[in-house]
């Protein structure tokens, strides 16, 4: 039985707090992967967080059994997201700066409102369209330069695309799920059953790698902070968003991460920002609000 549903201002600012949470991943996961390959960074993060919403569960005695039918849809919901998601976003990360990665994974909304809209008749005004394309011209806004020109390996945008791509498809079952159960179950289930889906990858491909890497403290902080927040608090709160104000509508606020990677680069990794990127910025929160306007 799922709780019910929050004030839908709150439900705002934690779909808010998700996409900064998950902006600065970007810049975490870059830090960590100058230790760890991509597969141990996701496998050691869903293991944490599996067992800590667990207990989470356990605690507050929230009701976690799942209907024998509703299995595979958690099973496949839980094979777009972490798995293959983690998989494209983290070899994107490796190919690519953190700020154009997170560009790129904020076409999702693009695709999940117009699959929301076929799907599930999700009603989305032309005013919604015009803000979430405003909101997108403003994102790329943020990863030109002067001359107006991006750098970006096909290799890395087609790993970043698989990462787009699986976003939809959960985004779709999520919406389905989201009536039985709730947010705290499902992110535990789809966490421990990507860890299962990793597990073996993790011993053929990184194993002898991980046991011989020295994290330094910064590597270990970054670990827990895309452990606790990244991989617990956010997709929590973006489930609770997807339930109450709609996979469309909360879908659009994938927009942010890039401004929020932008500005953790420039005090994590001292990148500045220029005037185009300011510009880029006001832009795409302006397109956020109209995207999100009702009658």
């Amino acid at each position: 039985m799922q709780e019910k549903k929050i004030n839908i201002g709150l439900v705002y600012v934690l779909v808010v707090a998700a996409m900064i949470i998950w902006g600065m991943t970007f810049v975490w996961v870059k830090e960590v992967l100058d230790v760890y390959q991509p597969i141990t960074i996701i496998t050691i993060r869903l293991l944490v967080s599996s067992i800590l919403l667990f207990t989470a569960i356990k605690l507050l005695k929230i009701r976690s059994k799942v209907r024998r039918s509703d299995i595979k849809f958690i099973v496949l919901m839980a094979f777009f997201y972490p798995f293959i998601y983690f998989i494209g976003e983290s070899f994107g990360i490796k190919n690519a700066s953190s700020t154009v990665a997170s560009v790129i994974i904020a076409t999702i909304p693009i695709f999940v409102a117009i699959s929301s809209l076929f799907i599930y008749k999700e009603k989305l005004s032309i005013l919604n369209f015009i803000g979430m394309g405003l909101s997108f011209c403003g994102v790329i806004l943020l990863i030109l330069d002067k001359d107006f020109n991006f750098a970006l390996s096909a290799k890395g945008f087609l790993w970043l695309m698989l990462a787009v791509m699986s976003s939809v498809g959960y985004a779709v079952l999520l919406r389905k799920l989201n009536a039985m159960y709730s947010a705290l179950t499902l992110v535990a289930y789809q966490n421990f059953i990507g860890f299962v889906m990793f597990l073996p990858l993790f011993f053929i491909l990184e194993y002898e790698s991980f046991i011989t890497a020295v994290p330094t403290s910064t590597v270990i902080i970054d670990i827990v902070a895309l452990t606790v927040l990244g991989s617990c608090l956010a997709p929590i709160f973006y489930t609770l968003g997807n339930r109450d104000i709609g996979a469309g509508r909360t879908s659009f606020f994938s927009n942010l991460i890039p401004i929020f990677t932008a500005v953790t680069a420039f005090f994590v990794l001292g990148e500045w920002f220029t005037f185009l990127q300011i510009v880029g910025i006001v832009v795409a929160i302006i397109g956020l609000i109209i995207s999100q306007w009702r009658r």
